[in-house]
């Protein structure tokens, strides 16, 4: 097997397992916490939605099987997060948010699955409007990932603190764009320059939006953390004065409760 080969299927593999794994911390965290209070459901549900027009872009642009498989994942993933976001914290049934996110994943797949029916062919005979159709769903794959950090931003000014969000699970999604940009340059022939333009965008944006968030978490966490210690000590303070101060009786009280 060549050795370009083996790097492209060694790195698509990498990116595949780090956007396979890249929520579970973000799930576990919401899991374990009982909460996803901080955590932007706007978001993952964007992330959910993506996923179907990465996923078409990359079938139709025949990507290799890991890069194929990456979108996938991530949606798949993206929804049980969303799901976790309306049972924990908008408080909806377990029946309701069982049925509304298969329901949900139900419509994503269905479109992803008719749009590689419609473009597929069209675009393998090089036709100009498939062509310009794939472009369309590269890039707007690129602007629902990237942009769908605006509501989290949002959480983390509502809140001044980063809450709700697992940094893990972001650093793991930072690298699997890479892994996957860098099997896109190992593949054989000739680079797919469109490819390698859409997940280069994704990583660079989600460089700076992830580091924007993290960098938040750094400066506004122990900001937080000190907020609510002195809050703490004021409230025991005030506590304790109103529950030892000493009782002040008047003299002129006593002689009318002796009357």
């Amino acid at each position: 097997m060549p050795l370009n080969t083996v790097a492209e299927n060694v790195f698509g593999t990498l990116g595949t397992v780090c956007w396979m794994i890249q929520l579970l911390p973000q799930i576990r965290k919401s899991y374990l916490e009982k909460s996803t209070i901080g955590f932007s459901d706007w978001m993952i549900f964007s992330w959910a939605v993506a996923g179907a027009f990465l996923g078409t872009y990359a079938v139709v642009q025949n990507l290799n099987i890991p890069l194929i498989l990456q979108p996938q994942i991530f949606g798949s993933l993206s929804l049980v997060s969303w799901a976790q976001c309306q049972y924990y914290t908008r408080h909806w049934s377990r029946r309701k948010t069982v049925l509304i996110t298969i329901f949900i994943g139900c419509i994503l797949g269905g479109f992803e699955a008719g749009m590689v029916f419609a473009l597929r062919s069209p675009y393998n005979h090089g036709s100009k409007s498939a062509e310009s159709a794939i472009f369309f769903f590269g890039i707007m794959s690129t602007i629902l990932i990237t942009g769908a950090l605006l509501p989290q931003y949002y959480q983390i000014y509502k809140h001044r603190e980063v809450i709700g969000l697992s940094i893990p699970f972001m650093l793991i999604d930072l690298l699997g764009g890479l892994f996957s940009d860098l099997s896109l340059i190992f593949r054989p022939g000739s680079f797919n320059v469109l490819a390698g333009i859409t997940y280069s965008l994704v990583v660079l944006l989600r460089k700076v939006t992830d580091a924007a968030v993290v960098l938040a978490a750094i400066i506004l966490n122990p900001r937080a953390r000190r907020r609510r210690r002195q809050e703490a000590v004021i409230e025991t303070q005030e506590y304790s004065g109103n529950t030892t101060a000493p009782t002040s009786i008047s003299p002129s009280s006593v002689h009318l409760a002796e009357l």
